[in-house]
């Protein structure tokens, strides 16, 4: 049988996460170790090198349902909450829960001004980042605060208050920038 690589990424990732020992045994590197695989397969599936029928990610966890139908469920990191934001001028979609495999967003591959502080001014993010092909910027902000964002794009601008508790939205389209 001929296995094609975002299969046998998949393949790997289960196996690791089946045959791993349970965190109280593992060392920070481990747990390190897990937080960026999944963070590398988020990635994965929202830039397309992984393939699914569907991938949904919420506060909580990453839910994929493979090409071949199987469902794959993993838990995201303790300390670090997935946000995708699609900033706008035109056209937008409801959204809370992103999905990493159908959520579109307008602008595609354009450069954004990005500034994140906490509530007690601690820059985050002040970065120019790239949207990707879907039209989203994807982040890993710290759990369990929130946060001002702000927006620049071509002279226009947009600001939002957004949280990374248990239960908020990863997927924000609500960041019109005028």
């Amino acid at each position: 049988m001929k296995w094609s690589l975002p299969t046998l990424t998949i393949l790997v990732a289960v196996v690791l996460t089946a045959c791993s020992e349970d965190e109280t045994s593992k060392g920070n590197s481990s747990l390190e170790n897990e937080t960026q695989n999944i963070k590398e397969l988020v990635s994965d599936y929202s830039t397309g090198n992984l393939k699914a029928e569907s991938a949904l990610i919420t506060s909580q966890q990453l839910m994929v349902n493979d090409i071949n139908g199987k469902n794959l469920v993993y838990d995201l990191p303790k300390n670090d909450f997935f946000v995708s934001i699609a900033p706008y001028v035109n056209e937008t979609h409801p959204c809370t829960n992103h999905s990493l495999t159908s959520c579109q967003g307008e602008m595609i591959e354009e450069e954004f001004d990005v500034y994140i502080e906490d509530m007690e001014g601690n820059v985050i993010i002040d970065e120019t980042l790239k949207s990707q092909s879907n039209g989203f910027i994807d982040l890993w902000l710290p759990r369990d605060k929130t946060y001002r964002a702000k927006i620049k794009h071509e002279g226009k601008m947009s600001e939002l208050e957004l949280s990374t508790f248990e239960g908020d939205n990863t997927c924000i389209t609500t960041m019109q920038l005028v």
